[in-house]
């Protein structure tokens, strides 16, 4: 895809901050504007210490954006850029804005844009070289990496505004346009085929009950959701919820441990070479009525007793099956036991099903909410991811999905 292909049409906020590098965002927006992206500006008020918002406006034809809340700015433009942009670019990041990001503050309107984003933010920093190397800095660039939201270009050796030397100075506006560029033209998962489980199923006592669980789905959907997002070929497969199918996601429902089954074999293949990442995020009944009624059973004084047996277990069974690293296989474990034990817990059943990862999560924490509590467990790691929407531990896990793809993929 060309630079142009990449930014035709594409909506970027291009956030200015208080450096001696802003003057370079002009050349940035330039750039952008000619690649036919549709650019909105926000400066922070130190910004404008540094160039005007005149030159901007002037390049643009629009307003630009300041402060969080304004009379002339009706509404929220924090939550509407969000929404409305495929990219974030902060040129210059600061060290101050930096920390703002990693320490998820939202009191100005660049910070607050930063948490409402459902794009790609690409930070460009700028600062003197004894800023980047403090110890404080490194621990900010750490965790907005950690993160996976904030994508980094530069800084780079040369000469900063004092005249010194050293790693601090902003990336050139080519490199830095050619990177967002890069951002735009491909997610880390372009190409990969991701399948997703979600919701429970159902398994019937008549043609009227059935035996189900709680789950509703909402978390399945959030990855499925995530990972088109991050440019994946996604199929989700989806017990009986009723959510809106993510866009540019394909949608397979079914109803029974059984029609599950199915549809992930079909789409896995009997060689499993149809998809590259496997998230088994769906609640599947571990039973089943061992003879469901033809006919409604009725109402009677006497105690009514049902046989059931269990359900295959399809992620075990998609384990065994397995050759190789292909596919990366997640598997999802519910409980209601400690943190210690769940930890336990999730390392057996990453041995006994051969997957690569277990998330772990307490019913009371996730179930029917839109948040959620969860741990990462590997073989030998274990990563919480504290109370947050369940779209953000989606963006965590396909994270590390794409982490562990990539020496898979080199």
């Amino acid at each position: 895809m060309t630079r142009a292909s990449a930014f035709a049409g594409r909506s970027v906020t291009l956030c200015v901050t208080g450096s001696i590098a802003a003057y370079k965002a002009v050349l940035v927006l330039r750039q952008l504007l000619t690649a036919g992206a549709r650019v909105n500006v926000v400066m922070t008020p130190s910004a404008r210490q540094f160039v005007g918002a005149a030159t901007f406006a002037g390049l643009t034809g629009r307003p630009v954006y300041g402060e969080l809340f304004a009379p002339d700015q009706p509404g929220e433009p924090h939550v509407e850029l969000g929404k409305t942009s495929a990219l974030v670019l902060v040129v210059p990041a600061t060290a101050d804005v930096l920390a703002r990001f990693a320490a998820g503050r939202a009191d100005d309107l660049t910070s607050a844009l930063a948490l409402c984003a459902r794009c790609p933010i690409l930070v460009a920093p700028a600062m003197h070289p004894s800023m980047w190397n403090h110890p404080a800095t490194e621990r900010n660039v750490r965790t907005l990496r950690a993160d996976g939201r904030v994508h980094f270009v530069g800084p780079v050796d040369g000469e900063v505004a004092s005249g010194e030397l050293g790693t601090g100075r902003m990336a050139e506006p080519d490199d830095i346009v050619a990177a967002a560029g890069a951002l735009l033209a491909s997610g880390p998962l372009e190409g990969v085929r991701v399948l997703v489980t979600a919701g429970p199923t159902t398994e019937d006592i008549d043609p009227v009950r059935y035996i189900g669980n709680r789950s509703s789905g909402k978390m399945g959907f959030a990855i499925a959701e995530q990972a088109a997002a991050l440019g994946a070929t996604v199929t989700l497969v989806a017990g009986p919820v009723s959510l809106p199918t993510p866009k540019g996601v394909t949608r397979v429902d079914v109803r029974t441990a059984e029609s599950l089954k199915s549809a992930l074999w079909q789409a896995l293949g009997s060689d499993l070479s149809g998809v590259d990442v496997l998230i088994m995020s769906a609640a599947v009944a571990d039973y089943r009525p061992a003879t469901p009624s033809s006919t409604k059973i009725r109402r009677s004084d006497q105690p009514l007793t049902l046989s059931l047996v269990p359900n295959p277990d399809l992620l075990a069974e998609i384990g065994r099956a397995r050759q190789g690293a292909r596919p990366l296989l997640v598997g999802f474990a519910l409980g209601t036991e400690s943190q210690a034990d769940a930890i336990a817990t999730a390392r057996k059943k990453l041995a006994d099903k051969r997957v690569d990862l277990v998330v772990s999560n307490h019913a009371a924490e996730s179930i029917g909410r839109d948040d959620i509590v969860a741990m990462l467990v590997g073989e030998s790691s274990c990563e919480l991811v504290p109370r947050a929407p369940k779209r953000v531990l989606a963006e965590r896990l396909l994270g590390w999905v794409a982490s562990a793809l990539a020496p898979r993929q080199a």
